[in-house]
């Protein structure tokens, strides 16, 4: 958890027992706990280590899981898949973080525009001879893109706005008055690399979207853009990215998200001076972690009750995990209708 507040929640319900497991605990003493669960909460991706992903062989191992919770709003370390096949749900804490990780991806555009990590390496090594090398420019009237314009994307849309910048949004599941109503202009992908001042990437990583900012699409971005990634690593191809910056092809990159996380001190796209980068805490603040955890742990108390989790990713799973939750509680869970939501 990121807050002992889920803890103090989940350990107040006489009829759900609690088990904090540790890495530093023997493997099998984890693996005991696990095989009698009825429910996971996985670890984040930063801190996660193996073999305790939600895998088909975790799963394999654990005849009574019934349900997999994230930590955050990502869900990428639990095979979404493999669950679904088992009758095991999957659920996550998307919504609970949106407003820092949006005022984050702003903040990175707003830092790399204004120049503020030269400007500052500059004063610290004592080379301000000539301040105006550091001149900056203004976000208002430059244009956003938005890679995925679900909920957080929907509110750096909103504060993209504040700042007067006209926003576009690439959503493939979104229709253009959908997309209108959440404050942006509906495009393809290419119309957004090619006219963005700002590309934002607020999309799942998953099959669909894993490589899909590589070589071919930062040469279509405008030399002066810049490419913000608060997301997931793995969405944009590191590689491309650094030979994009060095090669000038793009102006520069706000990162919150790596291929491997915490990266290396000597990443090279840590070396850049037109890079920023921070260690995946875009949605970390004090607020965001107590309601998060909150929101985990009363959905956790929901779901072992019978009901539909409001944060559920594969709906598609409730047939076959209602047979196994009746069989394993004792008591049918609620049914859900089409659109994965409680029905009735």
């Amino acid at each position: 958890w990121f807050d002992p507040v889920a803890e103090e929640i989940l350990g107040a319900q006489e009829d759900i027992e609690l088990v904090r497991l540790r890495y530093a605990d023997p493997e099998a003493a984890n693996w005991s706990a696990l095989e009698r669960a009825c429910g996971y909460q996985v670890s984040s991706r930063t801190e996660l280590v193996e073999p305790w992903f939600g895998t088909a062989n975790l799963l394999s191992r654990c005849p009574f899981m019934l349900a997999l919770s994230s930590a955050g709003a990502g869900f990428d370390v639990i095979d979404v898949d493999a669950c679904t096949a088992a009758g095991v749900i999957v659920c996550h804490q998307s919504g609970t973080n949106s407003e820092p990780v949006a005022e984050h991806a702003i903040g990175l555009m707003l830092s790399l525009t204004k120049h503020v990590r030269l400007a500052n390496c500059a004063l610290l090594r004592g080379k301000v001879a000539d301040r105006f090398v550091l001149t900056g420019n203004n976000i208002k009237g430059k244009t956003a893109g938005i890679v995925g314009i679900g909920q957080i994307g929907r509110i750096t849309a909103k504060y993209c706005r504040a700042f007067d910048m006209q926003v576009l949004a690439c959503d493939p599941y979104l229709s253009a008055e959908q997309i209108a109503e959440r404050g942006a202009t509906k495009v393809d992908f290419a119309t957004l690399l090619a006219q963005s001042d700002f590309i934002s990437v607020h999309c799942p990583r998953n099959r669909e979207t894993v490589g899909m900012f590589g070589a071919r699409e930062f040469a279509q971005m405008k030399l002066s853009a810049y490419f913000i990634n608060t997301a997931r690593g793995k969405i944009h191809d590191e590689t491309a990215l650094l030979d994009a910056l060095r090669g000038g092809k793009i102006a520069g990159a706000g990162l919150d998200v790596f291929d491997a996380e915490p990266p290396p001190p000597d990443h090279p796209l840590l070396q850049l001076d037109n890079v920023i980068a921070t260690p995946h805490i875009a949605g970390a603040t004090v607020e965001t972690m107590h309601a998060m955890s909150k929101a985990a742990a009363e959905q956790w108390i929901g779901l072992l009750r019978g009901r539909v989790p409001p944060r559920l990713a594969n709906p598609e799973a409730w047939p076959r995990y209602a047979e196994r939750f009746e069989s394993i509680i004792g008591f049918p869970p609620d049914p859900i209708d089409d659109e994965g939501e409680a029905a009735g």
